[in-house]
């Protein structure tokens, strides 16, 4: 647990220190961050501490330590509180957010990474592929935004010049469904001037660095930041970062979210127009301006796919309209051309960048969503803004974001310190009142209207004619001079931090010079050179360009109203949401691993408001929720609340729920809430709560089966009940159509032979089987003697030759004894009956299987007529014109076997045991030309040698039945 974490590391939970003093609380930050315990607990909220280290705290291994589990259960970490996010979400189907604040450098863009690789790692257990793939763009697109929104400073080497909020979108199983990003006032100003020791944006340094050479060449660059105004300041700068290797993890990235090759190109076109932009020079000669050199303007031209006469008259020219409706060309100075120029970069690096952002949105938005078809959609928000600065001379930039910072610190005291309050105070619970500190006041003095800084600086711009910043900051000083948090040289002529008419301080020194910057104002000339440009990207990046100088008469907001829009709107959007906290802290100005900075890190322990929100934590509660929605998540642990109470109230079922537990000491009853003090008592209810679960959707399931189970029981026996009348029907309906069919077979001819039997049902396949057979034997016993040799022989054929050959005379009588048939041999019967006679009296056989006359084909293919006589002894060989002399004898048990083929021809081959084969055609009888004999032939053979075979009585009663079965066949 991690409030048993070992003593050596401190206190896990500054809400566990003896004494809440600014000593003890230091002291434990400081011990903790020695032992290399960078993250500490109040309550719900993490204290993080840059380590300027990797550390070993982020794998897999760690990441299912802290899945699943409660806040509390674990040493204090990132993954905790995404954990305690993401299951707030899923359980309760509520939206929330992480905000992650803190100076520049205290490492709140690295803890944001983690957060969102803990999300991914956690989600989409099924690995589905659409889900897989919004987790990658989501976890690419930080990759891109740094490289385009991120610099090295002279505290920070990856520091966010940018603000950045992502929502997460999660469907009803807990599933990233898509997300959208908001970015807040990127430091454009970075792009053409930076501080000694810093850099510019990380996307110039990486493109000319990684590029290769085909690539730069392409845009008319060389592999040396030194070469460019824009990035020759931080060129020699060192820096941690590898540009070559983070160019190549960009480039990835942009194809892996859905970036085009051709949207691609762009981009970097953009940027190198923005470097060759920075080394344009102008030259005057008195009357008008000149750039020197006409090698730029066409490279510019070339990369923004726009005409190079335009290119020059938009940054020599400014275009007026006058107050009668016309319009002249008004040349620049020297000056004004150098500034047209910056803005103009500036410009096109911060469309660029929102058009980035824009296109990752367009591929993560979720797309239409319907919450009946898809479930609720809930929301992870995680704000990653830059960070308090404090320099010795503090820009425009630095007082908006210093202004952030204020109103984040605002919501955070609304929503942790004055709601808790105000809460216990509307449910009656009674507790010790915190003082704290209540920025407010800083924050209307930045925001008020008509009275705010803002206010006056707006109003500065929109004042006709020449305004300069010390009448600026004179009418500051006349609108403020009461405030007790603003002051100036002027208000305190002893205050020598301060120069006169050029500094004020809101807590602060802020050097002015806001006038340009808040106006912020870009030649429109610019504007429809973009829009006509024939990259339809960059005509994309400025939709504001089709409109032409006359149209354009509305003022814009100023950069600064817009920032604080769109802070007001971050936060509106922030405080609908359960929040939960990192506060991150920066223990060194020199990023040392070892080093901590006791005055440095408490002066940021005080302003963030942390000792006041360990003394709210420690008066007050870890939790509170509706008595009926404690109820409804946790009767199922109380036997007197599962399933329904019968209680007045829910409150009396909520105290009956505590006091079964032994909760009472820990809880406090208010009106509409309980109140619960610390974590452990929540933990043990939700540890018993999901023990039960599992019962419980037994139970269920048990009862549901049971139901399905009875319901398909119903069915079959239904089933089985018609199943069986329709078989009954079956079966009665096939003897009623074999009783129609054979009613009058007992007076054919052929005692029902060509009646063709019914298809029986599957139930009386055998017992039709079995009546066929039956059939088949009172019609063999009507059969007289002399047909039951032939029936024998046609049932022999079938056995041999059924699905074999397709015709074999099974349809026709068989007379076996063809030469001895006067129709069938009109001229030669007489002679063979003589000699057939003579053979009988000689070799004794007693009787003829078949006779015919054939063709014989002997080894070198030569046919001659012959007649073939097989008896039950021989086969003799006869030869017609020679009154059917006996030309060759053989036993008929030297044969082992005869072939025939599968076609209507009549060729038959009769093996002998040694190897002289008989090879003849059998001839067609006069009458009866396509009369097939070779079924004949073989049926007689086959059935003499079957019964010659069975000299047993169970051969011969199987030889039977089988003969019976083929002959039912037959019919």
């Amino acid at each position: 647990m991690a409030e048993l974490e070992g003593l050596e590391f401190g206190k896990s939970d500054f809400v566990l220190l003896d004494e809440v003093t600014m000593e003890q609380f230091m002291e434990n930050l400081k011990l903790r961050f020695e032992k290399g315990r960078i993250y500490t607990y109040i309550g719900e909220v993490v204290v993080s501490v840059n380590p300027y280290q990797q550390m070993d705290i982020y794998g897999k291994e760690t990441i299912d330590a802290y899945r699943g589990r409660e806040l509390y259960e674990n040493p204090p970490h990132l993954y905790a509180v995404s954990d305690a996010a993401y299951k707030a979400m899923k359980r309760r189907a509520k939206d929330t957010c992480i905000v992650i604040s803190g100076e520049s450098g205290a490492g709140k863009t690295e803890a944001s990474k983690y957060i969102m690789q803990y999300i991914a790692a956690i989600t989409n257990p099924s690995q589905r592929k659409e889900v897989e793939s919004v987790k990658n763009v989501l976890l690419k697109s930080n990759c891109v935004l740094e490289a385009f929104g991120n610099a090295k400073t002279n505290r920070n080497d990856n520091s966010s010049r940018f603000g950045k909020y992502m929502d997460i979108n999660f469907n009803f199983n807990g599933d990233p469904t898509g997300g959208h990003i908001n970015n807040y006032l990127l430091e454009k100003s970075r792009v053409v001037h930076q501080q000694e020791g810093e850099r510019n944006f990380h996307s110039f340094y990486q493109l000319l660095r990684g590029g290769s050479q085909d690539m730069l060449a392409s845009f008319h660059l060389v592999n040396d930041p030194a070469v460019y105004t824009y990035t020759k300041e931080g060129a020699a700068t060192a820096t941690s970062n590898n540009d070559r290797s983070s160019h190549k993890a960009v480039m990835s990235a942009l194809e892996v979210i859905g970036f085009t090759k051709e949207e691609i190109n762009s981009i970097y076109q953009i940027l190198a127009s923005i470097l060759l932009l920075g080394n344009m020079q102008f030259e005057s000669d008195g009357e008008s301006v000149q750039i020197q050199g006409l090698e730029a303007v066409n490279q510019i031209s070339e990369l923004t796919d726009t005409e190079p006469d335009s290119v020059s008259k938009t940054l020599l020219y400014r275009t007026v309209a006058t107050g009668g409706g016309e319009v002249i060309e008004k040349g620049h100075t020297e000056q004004e051309a150098c500034f047209g120029r910056d803005a103009f970069a500036k410009a096109l690096y911060e469309r660029l960048f929102g058009w980035i952002v824009s296109r990752i949105n367009s591929v993560i938005e979720v797309k239409d969503y319907n919450p009946v078809l898809h479930g609720k959609n809930t929301v992870i928000g995680v704000l990653d803004i830059y960070g308090f600065e404090i320099f010795d001379n503090n820009s425009f930039e630095q007082f908006c974001i210093n202004y952030c910072n204020e109103k984040l610190q605002q919501l955070f005291i609304e929503l942790i310190l004055r709601q808790e309050q105000g809460e216990y105070q509307r449910e009656g619970i009674t507790w010790q009142h915190i003082d704290y500190f209540n920025n407010q006041i800083i924050v209307d003095l930045v925001e008020q209207s008509h009275k705010g800084i803002i206010s006056i600086l707006d109003e500065a711009c929109l004042t006709v004619g020449k305004v300069t910043d010390t009448v600026c900051l004179d009418s500051m000083d006349t609108k403020l001079a009461q405030h007790p948090h603003y002051t100036s040289r002027k208000l305190s002529p002893a205050d020598k931090t301060m120069d006169f008419q050029k500094d004020f301080l809101v807590y602060t020194l802020t050097h002015f010079g806001f006038l340009d910057k808040n106006k912020d104002m870009l030649y429109q000339d610019f504007k429809r050179l973009m829009y006509n440009s024939a990259n339809p990207v960059l005509k994309e990046m400025w939709p504001d360009g089709h409109l032409s100088i006359t149209e354009v008469t509305k003022r814009p907001l100023t950069a600064a109203t817009l920032f604080k829009n769109s802070i007001v709107a971050l936060v509106d959007k922030l405080a609908c949401k359960e929040p939960y906290y990192v506060r991150c802290i920066k223990p060194n100005e020199v990023k040392s691993p070892v080093l901590f900075d006791d005055a440095r890190c408490e002066h940021q322990v005080a302003y963030l408001g942390l000792m006041e929100n360990v003394m709210v934590r420690r008066a007050g509660f870890a939790y509170r929720q509706p008595y009926a929605r404690f109820l409804q998540r946790y009767k199922m642990t109380c036997e007197y609340t599962w399933p329904n109470h019968l209680m007045a109230s829910d409150r009396e079922a909520v105290e009956a729920i505590v006091t079964q537990h032994g909760f009472q000491d820990d809880v406090a009853y208010g009106h509409t809430k309980l109140f619960v003090r610390t974590p452990r008592s929540l933990f043990t209810l939700e540890q018993e709560r999901a023990a039960l679960i599992p019962i419980l959707v037994l139970f269920l399931q048990k009862v549901w089966r049971g139901a399905l189970a009875r319901l398909r029981c119903r069915r079959m026996r239904a089933i089985y009940a018609i199943m069986g009348c329709y078989k009954r029907y079956k079966v009665k309906a096939h003897f009623w159509e074999v009783e129609r069919r054979f009613a009058n077979v007992r007076t054919m001819a052929d005692y029902g032979k060509t009646v063709e039997w019914p298809s029986p049902p599957a139930a009386l396949s055998q017992f039709h089987n079995i009546t066929v057979m039956w059939w088949a034997r009172q019609i063999v016993k009507k059969l007289p003697p002399s047909n039951m040799l032939e029936v024998r022989a046609k049932v022999a054929a079938l056995t041999a030759l059924s699905g074999e050959r397709k015709d074999w005379g099974v349809r026709r009588a068989w007379e076996r004894d063809y030469l001895a048939n006067v129709r069938d041999c009109p001229q030669t019967s007489s002679g063979f009956i003589r000699v057939s006679k003579e053979l009988r009296n000689k070799d004794e056989y007693s009787q003829v299987l078949f006779s015919s006359f054939c063709r014989k084909v002997n080894r070198f293919n030569k046919s001659t007529d012959r007649g073939l006589l097989i008896t039950d002894k021989y086969i003799y060989k006869l030869d017609p014109k020679k009154q059917n002399k006996v030309l060759k004898k053989l036993p008929l048990d030297v044969f082992t076997g005869l072939s025939v083929t599968s076609g209507v021809d009549q060729m038959v081959a009769l093996h002998t045991s040694s190897q002289d084969d008989v090879l003849l055609c059998l001839q067609r009888g006069e009458l009866c030309p396509n009369q097939d004999r070779v079924g004949e032939l073989v049926g007689s053979l086959v059935d003499h040698f079957t019964r010659s075979l069975n000299t047993n009585t169970e051969v011969s009663k199987l030889s039977g039945n089988q003969t019976m079965n083929h002959f039912s066949q037959l019919f």
